[in-house]
């Protein structure tokens, strides 16, 4: 304690320790998006083990039971001497080198087999008295070595073989794709297979594709188109009627085809009757048709208001590209059939009178093979 008038004497100044003062450390900057809390107080400095008082950890210990003599370890057990072996070694054997024997007379390059060198066989080793010992093993005597055989002849040296050709590189083969029906591991893509050019197939098919269709649809059109026709003054029992009346008939009828087929080339008409007074008015024409099929129907369809015709049948001509259509009617207060053939060339129709519909079909194939004709006949 000092008086309030004797100033307080300063601090002995520190001594030197050979090591500069280590400055306090800076206050760390707040980082982006750090709070600003205040952090706790840092935790006080533990104790130095300098400043504690030391501990004895064997106070309070009965330590005098310590100092015991060592005990001294049993007595070790005897043990049994081992037998000495006999020496198995034989003695050299001495040496020496016969001279070698003349080849036969008669035998060149073949040396004549030496005859076997006996060597003197060694006696075998004396045993040495060993020592009796409370449990020794019988040692059975060492056996007698063979006699060395004689060294083979030595061959005289054969002549070298030719070189060996160089080795050809063999063609490898492709590697062998997965077996059928295995997948491949999840996660694994299987390796694609190589597929077979099918290229002579497809270009088969395409020859048939481009050939075929054109001669399937082209055949048919060169052999009916062009075609020419012509009414011969009898057909079958048919006469052509030569009057005025059917002269002018035949006519009008003419008109009506080229009215009707505009594109025709030419037309015809006539009148055809029998002795029996059957009746057959057959007019038509020339000229390329490409769907002879819808033509057919489209002339059965012109004609149904004149004729009162019903449905139509369709009629097989045998022939690839032509088409018939017949129906039945009424024309002047009595029965008739309608019948038209049309192919790619031309276009025939026929009225029938007192005839049945099968009758009037081939009977106008019979006046078409008369009327009609091609280039090609």
């Amino acid at each position: 304690m000092f008086s309030a008038d004797e100033p307080a004497a300063e601090p002995p100044a520190p001594r030197w320790s050979g090591s500069a003062a280590v400055p306090p450390p800076k206050p760390r900057k707040r980082a982006w998006g750090e709070t600003a809390d205040i952090p706790p107080a840092p935790a006080p400095a533990p104790a130095q083990p300098e400043h504690q008082t030391p501990v004895d950890p064997w106070a309070g210990a009965d330590t005098g039971g310590w100092d015991l003599p060592p005990a001294e370890p049993p007595p070790p057990s005897p043990t049994l001497p081992y037998p000495v072996p006999p020496s198995t070694r034989p003695p050299a054997p001495p040496v020496h080198s016969p001279a070698p024997p003349r080849p036969a007379p008669g035998r060149v390059g073949y040396p004549a087999a030496q005859p076997p060198v006996a060597y003197p066989v060694s006696p075998p080793p004396v045993a040495y008295p060993v020592s009796p010992s409370p449990a020794a093993y019988p040692v059975s005597p060492p056996a007698s070595r063979a006699p060395v055989p004689a060294p083979p002849p030595v061959p005289a040296p054969a002549p070298a073989p030719p070189p060996a050709p160089p080795r050809q590189r063999r063609a490898t083969a492709p590697p062998a794709g997965p077996p059928p029906g295995q997948q491949a591991p999840k996660g694994y893509a299987p390796t694609p297979t190589r597929k077979r050019r099918r290229w002579p197939w497809f270009l088969l098919l395409m020859l048939a594709c481009c050939c075929g269709c054109p001669a399937y649809y082209g055949v048919p059109m060169a052999s009916q188109y062009p075609a020419n026709a012509s009414l011969p003054v009898e057909v079958a029992d048919l006469r052509l009627r030569d009057d005025n009346t059917s002269k002018a008939t035949a006519k009008q009828l003419e008109t009506e085809v080229r009215k009707a087929h505009w594109l025709a080339e030419d037309t015809f008409a006539g009148i055809y009757s029998t002795p029996a007074g059957k009746r057959v008015t057959v007019f038509g024409g020339t000229g390329f048709r490409f769907t002879p099929e819808s033509d057919a129907e489209d002339e059965i369809t012109r004609l149904t208001g004149q004729y009162s015709l019903g449905e139509a049948q369709a009629i097989d001509t045998g022939v690839r590209g032509r088409h018939q259509r017949c129906a039945v009617g009424r024309a002047d207060g009595q029965d008739v059939v309608v019948c038209t053939s049309v192919d790619h060339g031309s276009i025939a129709t026929a009225v029938f009178t007192r005839l049945s519909l099968d009758d009037s079909a081939t009977l106008l194939g019979t006046l078409r093979e008369q009327l009609v004709t091609t280039d090609q006949k």
